[in-house]
């Protein structure tokens, strides 16, 4: 693994069952943001081996955390699964048999299993966007308008003095 990171975003859920369509889920948006939509199939597919494998791994009636987390570095897009409650490092899913995967013993707090993805073509983890963000007001804001409120200084003070725990001046 590279360990240079250009973008992270990560999901921490419970080991189950229903982690598998959450993480799914995740890696859709989190690529959607990342103008990566043409991975989301290969990398929805490498979620849901590696999220079924860390529930299959886990202890009924006690499920511990997990967690998704999609970087960007150098060339790939690495997917992994931290496993809070793995005391002895995972076998690679048979799902991902041929893929560059890896699994790291995290000394007594769990396992890392990833897998590396190729980013498109000619695309490196330095060129893939940062997401953007538009402001943009609520539908109630909507509905109010441009009114200008006037705002009174004597009532922010109160305001101000009373979060604060001090006696008015």
């Amino acid at each position: 693994m590279n360990p240079q990171t250009e973008q992270v975003d990560d999901l921490q859920l419970i080991a189950l069952p229903n982690a598998v369509s959450c993480a799914d889920l995740f890696v859709r948006f989190a690529l959607s943001e990342w103008a990566l939509r043409p991975m989301i199939g290969e990398a929805g597919e490498v979620v849901r081996h590696l999220v079924e494998a860390a529930v299959e791994r886990a202890t009924p009636g006690n499920p511990s955390f997990i967690t998704v987390r999609l970087r960007l570095t150098g060339g790939y897009l690495v997917v992994e699964v931290e496993d809070a409650q793995a005391m002895r490092a995972p076998a690679t899913p048979p799902g991902l048999a041929g893929r560059r995967t890896g699994v790291v013993d995290l000394a007594g707090r769990g396992s890392l299993i990833w897998c590396e993805l190729a980013l498109p073509a000619g695309m490196t983890a330095s060129a893939v966007p940062l997401p953007r963000r538009e402001r943009r007001r609520s539908p109630a804001a909507e509905q109010l308008g441009d009114e200008s409120a006037e705002i009174d200084p004597a009532v922010m003070q109160r305001i101000l003095y009373g979060l604060n725990g001090a006696p008015e001046q």
